[in-house]
């Protein structure tokens, strides 16, 4: 739990949590991490006390109203548009996730939910993976087995305001508390879609398929599954019983106004797994590999390549290069990939060499 949670018997209600300058404060220092120079943050923290102080008498009056969003796309891994919230919005949303949302809802996740959670993410989900084959590979005594992929379609453009209301407040009874949730929910035209940009949204789409965690680990009985937001896998040595879960699946999601998109598929297992960035597979004698995907293979020779001439346009600083490639490097590492990371290297060093003289 971070920082800024702090013990509900100081507050009289839960909403109060929320705009408490010391939370608030501390909301503001996770705001600024990785943006503090950036101007928005900059003037920000000149008026920082009044600044804080609005904020608080906003919240606290409920004269508090949500500021413009940026909107803008991203192409990487693939075409999305995220709307981003201004910087004090940024310190409201900090507050409200770090003190209220987070600590209540995360209760009723499963184990295997692995997203946007502190303590989780993608080296758990990974590592879940990995810890879940072997147990079937001690089970069955071989890597003969079926898994389900499935990927919900434009997931965070399609959940339906209403249902997720209704969601939250199976949790949450405070009025003010929901007062709030509602404004940031409805912050979006029409009755469908959360902004991709919000922190309070990552919490959101985890509750929204909260249900279905559920249903698949107690009603299907499914022991080796795992989620990463709308990403998620089946593992069963029964094809049949999986096609029957795929159409179970089909009709839980429908219900919430959801379907799953063409990427969903069942397929054998020892043909391998796609999950998070990676793909893992069984062999025959029992050992679990990892691969990166083929998409990042190839995509890494070509950004890198187009990093090359952004910068000899003088668009794009050294500095940012050097962090996207050690982002990728990292993340490349989980794998088994010693000889892609060493090839890789080879031409960046070919491409970038004299730069870092």
């Amino acid at each position: 739990m971070r920082q800024g949670v702090e013990i509900m018997q100081e507050y009289e209600t839960l909403y109060e949590r929320i705009y408490a300058f010391k939370n608030l404060y501390n909301a503001y220092k996770e705001a600024r991490k990785g943006k503090r120079w950036k101007d928005a943050a900059i003037k920000f923290e000149i008026n920082l006390m009044e600044a804080l102080l609005l904020l608080k008498y906003q919240l606290q009056n409920k004269t508090y109203t949500l500021a413009p969003y940026n909107r803008f796309y991203v192409y990487e891994p693939k075409e999305r548009l995220v709307m981003s919230n201004s910087y004090k919005d940024k310190v409201v949303q900090h507050s409200l996730c770090d003190n209220v949302l987070e600590p209540i809802l995360i209760k009723s996740f499963i184990y295997d939910n692995y997203a946007s959670q502190v303590g989780k993410g993608t080296d758990l989900g990974l590592s879940r993976l990995t810890e879940f084959l072997h147990k079937y590979y001690r089970q069955h005594k071989s890597a003969d087995g079926w898994v389900l992929k499935c990927d919900i379609r434009k997931f965070f453009y399609n959940i339906n305001h209403g249902i997720l209301k209704s969601l939250l407040r199976k949790h949450i009874s405070c009025e003010n508390t929901l007062w709030l949730l509602d404004m940031i929910i409805d912050s979006t035209e029409g009755e469908v879609g959360i902004p991709i940009g919000n922190q309070s949204s990552q919490l959101f789409a985890l509750l929204y398929l909260n249900g279905l965690d559920h249903y698949i680990k107690e009603k299907l009985g499914i022991k080796f599954y795992g989620r990463y937001m709308d990403d998620f896998y089946l593992i069963h040595e029964d094809k049949e019983f999986l096609k029957k879960c795929l159409n179970e699946i089909r009709s839980y999601v429908g219900k919430l106004g959801l379907e799953l998109n063409e990427k969903t598929q069942i397929s054998p297992l020892r043909n391998g797994i796609d999950f998070l960035g990676f793909h893992t597979y069984l062999t025959d004698s029992g050992k679990v590999i990892r691969k990166l995907r083929r998409q990042s293979k190839t995509g890494i020779c070509r950004r890198l390549k187009k990093f090359k001439g952004l910068h000899e346009q003088g668009r794009l600083p050294m500095t940012r290069i050097e962090c996207s490639y050690r982002s990728w490097r990292g993340h490349a590492e989980r794998g088994n990939c010693y000889h892609l990371i060493r090839k890789t290297d080879k031409l960046y060093n070919e491409l970038f060499k004299k730069e870092d003289k």
